[in-house]
């Protein structure tokens, strides 16, 4: 079989892996893509969950907003299911995972990966997480991603978040409990501000003020409409153009800019299995390409690489690593790290509210999923979450690790019920969800060798031995999140929330970094120190968990520093 040959290959059209291949293919470089999960609003897969489609995209012009516009609906459900990890045909099953005990991993397959499920959270980490903790090495710092987050939030139009009745009742409690509003991007101390999200700011006509009736679809409005359409897909505003939405989600910030440097190549559902290198005798080996499984028929190919990038995530990237037999010098999928997460939940009477923000409801589905946030370097993080009910009922009150609410007592704690909560009093309480709000706590995790990503022995799917994920949060890190849980209750109390309720959540998988991290199996370049031409462009690079913030504008960040010492090095 005669190989294709590439200056790069990409391993993943994630978050990050369109980022790189946008630099390398302005840089005049023969780049291919490889996704495992499908692409949709691109015209070589009109059905991408019904058919193989076409074999490749390499042109700007295959998409398309009316495409995406049908296979991005808003029934949450059918979403989830066509973008939960796994192939573009339904009918074979999830590609499978083995995480001990009561945690879940939450990740998306297709181009744009997790990205076309996620809030589009923008804010930068904290510079003490990078130059005060030890994970990174010395000769990296902190500014040198400051030129690069510029260019990251130009290009997915980074701006704080326009203020709903969610926010400002945040906002006020969080000023009555004594934080300083914060006004700047590099976060050295602790306070609230509006959330830098990744999401076009609404059109002016939606202001509360104007009294706008029209039609929510373009081109009669243009930008975010406010709909909490965020996460899953997110196709608005209706009849927009592909690079119009408001979501600046991967596949529609990098992978237009990608396809239109003229350099790249983009192949979904093709599951790498093996790296390929070859090695002269006392040598590192050298990477010359990898070898992918189609999904939908089943045949293996390969294809030449001068340069192998992956960039399929914190957990696949170790595993694959793991099945082809690269060297492991015992930090591989190691140092695991993923922001032990909880929620808080406030809920008001209707006078309580009158009284603080002079409305009857907050009404958690109206603006963006997440447009607030309460920063601490050195514990973490919290941010008020808009959710839909069922959603909001699930992560609020149906899971803990505590137990059902009626076996803990919180009589002397800052919060009124912990734990999960079902039946009549689940019911009573959702009733009054048009006055919740939800605080979602992410915490400032660090990376322990006994945490990570090795593979199942013994468990198969038709790409290898599956991934085994292991995560025990250390006792710092439960440390640091009960501290943010009594910030969040307070800020609530201080709103003036009438009942306060605390998850005590599980593990919940949604941010994962640092399985591959730079300072222990890549160097500053986020190259291999074993084995030559092959880097690390996704959030497995990552050193740490950043302090605690959402990591995808870092993420993206250093996928583009990657992509400039790639050039450097071997361009």
């Amino acid at each position: 079989m005669v190989q294709q040959a590439y200056d790069v290959v990409i391993v993943g059209a994630g978050a990050d892996g369109p980022v790189a291949a946008w630099r390398l293919g302005e840089a005049g470089l023969d780049v291919l893509l490889l996704e495992a999960g499908p692409f949709h609003g691109n015209e070589q897969w009109p059905h991408p969950h019904q058919d193989a489609g076409g074999d490749s995209s390499s042109s700007v012009d295959d998409l398309s907003g009316e495409l995406l516009d049908e296979q991005f609906t808003k029934r949450e459900v059918e979403m989830l299911e066509k973008l939960l990890w796994g192939p573009a045909d339904h009918e074979r099953g999830s590609w499978l995972r083995k995480y001990p005990g009561d945690g879940i991993v939450i990740q998306a397959a297709g181009v744009g990966g997790t990205s076309l499920m996620y809030a589009s959270n923008y804010p930068r980490a904290y510079p003490a997480a990078i130059d005060e903790q030890v994970h990174w090495p010395d000769a990296f710092s902190y500014a040198d991603l400051i030129p690069y987050y510029k260019q990251i939030e130009e290009m997915t139009d980074v701006a704080p978040a326009p203020t709903t009745a969610t926010e400002e009742l945040f906002f006020r409690g969080a000023e009555a409990a004594g934080w300083d509003l914060l006004d700047e991007k590099n976060i050295t101390s602790s306070g609230y501000r509006p959330q830098p999200n990744a999401i076009r700011q609404p059109d002016r006509k939606l202001h509360v003020s104007e009294g706008y009736e029209g039609p929510f679809t373009y081109p009669e409005v243009t930008g975010d409409t406010l709909g909490l359409a965020e996460i899953l897909g997110s196709p608005h505003p209706i009849d927009a153009p592909f690079e119009e939405k408001a979501k600046r989600a991967s596949n529609v910030a990098f992978v237009p800019a990608a396809l239109r440097s003229g350099g790249v190549t983009i192949r979904p559902n093709a599951f790498v299995i093996d790296v390929l290198t070859e090695t002269t005798l006392g040598d590192t080996p050298t990477v010359t390409g990898v070898k992918f499984r189609d999904t939908w028929s089943g045949d293996i190919q390969r294809v030449r690489g001068e340069v192998v990038v992956l960039a399929a995530g914190a957990i696949e990237t170790p595993r694959l690593w793991h099945n082809t037999g690269l060297p492991d010098n015992g930090w591989v999928g190691r140092g695991l790290t993923h922001h032990l997460l909880d929620g808080i939940i406030g809920l008001w009477t209707e006078e309580s509210l009158q009284n603080q923000i002079g409305t009857s409801t907050v009404d958690l589905h109206a603006g963006q999923t997440s447009a607030a946030r309460f920063d601490y370097p050195g514990l973490g993080m919290l941010q008020p979450t808009g959710t839909q009910p069922g959603f909001g009922a699930f992560i609020g009150f149906g899971a803990s690790r505590s137990g059902f609410a009626f076996m803990n007592d919180s009589a002397d704690a800052p919060w009124d019920t912990m734990g999960r909560i079902a039946g009549k009093r689940l019911k009573r309480l959702l009733a009054n969800y048009r006055r919740m709000l939800s605080l979602f706590i992410l915490t400032d995790d660090r990376p322990k060798q006994r945490n990570g990503v090795t593979v199942a022995p013994g468990i198969t799917d038709e790409h290898g031995p599956i991934p085994l994920i292991n995560y025990v949060p250390s006792e710092g890190a439960i440390k640091r999140r009960d501290k943010l849980a009594e910030i969040g209750a307070r800020i609530l109390r201080e709103a003036g929330a009438d009942h306060i309720h605390r998850s005590d959540a599980p593990p919940m998988g949604i941010h994962l970094h640092s399985t591959m991290a730079m300072g222990k199996v890549l160097d500053t370049a986020c190259e291999a120190y074993d084995v030559d031409r092959l880097f690390v462009a996704d959030h497995s690079a990552l050193a740490n968990g950043l302090g605690g913030v959402n990591p995808t504008n870092t993420g993206q960040a250093l996928a583009l520093h990657t992509a400039d010492r790639i050039i450097d090095r071997y361009f």
